[in-house]
């Protein structure tokens, strides 16, 4: 591609004085950094030159008429979300707080796809929700997917309060110490009141309200076993026992007693679920999936069976159904294929997808999915799921993971995905743009194989 051709593909990073991030200006070949690039536990150049000559020759590109700006993982980091916008040319931040940015004319004429996970960790999910909100307001088109701890925190909420059953007893303490810092926001914001506990019951009502009964660890396998094999079940059972005996203590270390976290869900319940409340637009407008052109935007990924849905209903279908199963018994859909989507790392334990599974992916017109959840330090990579070309996109934006993990600095990445035939990986964890074009990026790694051939 020639220099000033890349140059009119490259973001303009507006108010970046705001921001303590490192900026990559320069672009490089996407498979030029090796591991940093490339998923190589399940991807070599020889394969991804295989995909990249069939999709080319069958003409499989579809672009969007649209730039589409992809951010996700953003698990309660606003500063990190608002980097991340600078990242895509897509504002001008114009002052220190999240939110203290506006859209510009790039911005206005872009698709936004938040790719999931925007609870959790911290350090202020409510602040990114607004943050998100503010995106919004601003006339951009903003597009909302399911990410596992974004379906994990409804059906845990929404659990208390309604009658126990084995099926749905177990799915707040599912949630776990991650959830502590979002409960501890919505107890500091909202619940300073004198009386703010008068109608909370007494400690051992509100843990009966919140935790599951001791039979239901006998009772559970029976349930589970329609869905899930033996390990699976027992790989639940343990996880949930060990949140069971730790969740009180973890709470306590936060500065929260087991009423001020039943007052706090409580709360959560009437800013979620009801029509009138602050973030009552999130779950109403969150889908599973987007397709635009050739490409599914899509949380974690696909196994068999969604597969055969995307192309035998479509996409617009499949979000009905996901609607639906919001809507529905939790237990049924959590442990579903449809569920898988939001949280496969393609392990054993997940759903399987094979060959057979790939043939439908391409059936539906797709050639590449745009996906989150597995979380990386070097920015996105390329990954080949059974010869279907997948752009990881999780780049570790929170500062929790960051400082968990020791990644330097602070968090920001995009991917973002050019009508005119790239996709351009940023992150603040790799010193340059990554550019991907199908037919440049496959000549690149012909041309390095040739090399590599003429040496030996």
């Amino acid at each position: 591609m020639h220099q000033h051709s890349k140059h009119a593909l490259l973001p303009r990073y507006h108010g970046k004085s705001w921001l303590n991030v490192r900026l990559p200006r320069k672009t490089v070949e996407w498979c030029e950094g090796g591991a940093k690039s490339l998923a190589h536990d399940c991807t070599d150049e020889k394969s991804l030159m295989t995909t990249l000559k069939e999709l080319n020759k069958t003409n499989a590109w579809v672009w969007p008429k649209r730039k589409h700006i992809f951010l996700s993982d953003l698990h309660g980091d606003p500063d990190a979300f608002a980097a991340s916008l600078v990242l895509s040319g897509c504002i001008k931040k114009n002052g220190p707080k999240p939110t203290d940015f506006s859209l510009n004319e790039s911005g206005r004429k872009a698709n936004f796809i938040i790719g999931g996970d925007c609870f959790d960790k911290g350090p202020s999910s409510l602040g990114l929700l607004r943050t998100i909100r503010h995106l919004k307001d601003q006339g951009a088109r903003v597009r909302v997917l399911a990410g596992n701890h974004d379906v994990r925190v409804l059906f845990g909420m929404q659990a208390i309060g309604k009658h126990k059953t084995p099926k749905n007893e177990h799915f707040f303490i599912r949630t776990g110490q991650k959830i502590i810092p979002l409960l501890k926001e919505i107890w500091t914001e909202y619940l300073q009141e004198a009386d703010s506990l008068k109608h909370i019951p007494n400690k051992r009502t509100c843990k009966k309200m919140l935790y599951p009964s001791r039979e239901w660890f006998n009772r559970f396998p029976d349930l589970a076993e329609p869905h899930l094999i033996s390990h699976q079940i027992e790989r639940e059972l343990t996880r949930i026992r060990k949140k069971y005996d730790t969740f009180e203590d973890k709470c306590e270390k936060a500065g929260l007693n087991l009423r001020q976290v039943y007052a706090a869900a409580l709360k959560w319940q009437e800013l979620f679920l009801l029509p009138k409340g602050e973030f009552h637009w999130f779950y109403k407008q969150m889908r599973l999936a987007f397709k635009s052109g050739s490409f599914l935007f899509i949380h974690a990924g696909l196994d068999n069976k969604v597969a055969e849905q995307l192309s035998g209903i479509g996409v617009k279908d499949l979000n009905r159904i996901f609607k639906q199963a919001l809507q529905g018994a939790p237990f049924d859909f959590y442990y579903s294929p449809l569920c898988n989507t939001v949280r496969t790392k393609y392990r054993n334990v997940d759903h399987p997808f094979t060959n057979k599974g790939a043939r439908h992916v391409r059936r539906a017109g797709i050639s590449a999915i745009i996906h989150g959840h597995r979380n990386l330090h070097s920015g996105q990579r390329i990954a080949l799921r059974k010869g279907v070309l997948n752009f990881e996109c999780d780049a570790s934006l929170d500062s929790h993971t960051r400082r968990n993990e020791k990644i330097r600095g602070r968090g920001a990445a995009v991917t973002i995905i050019h009508p005119k035939g790239k996709i351009l990986g940023l992150s603040s964890d790799y010193p340059h743009i990554k550019l991907f074009a199908p037919h440049s990026t496959l000549l690149h790694l012909q041309k390095k194989h040739a090399k590599r051939k003429t040496k030996q």
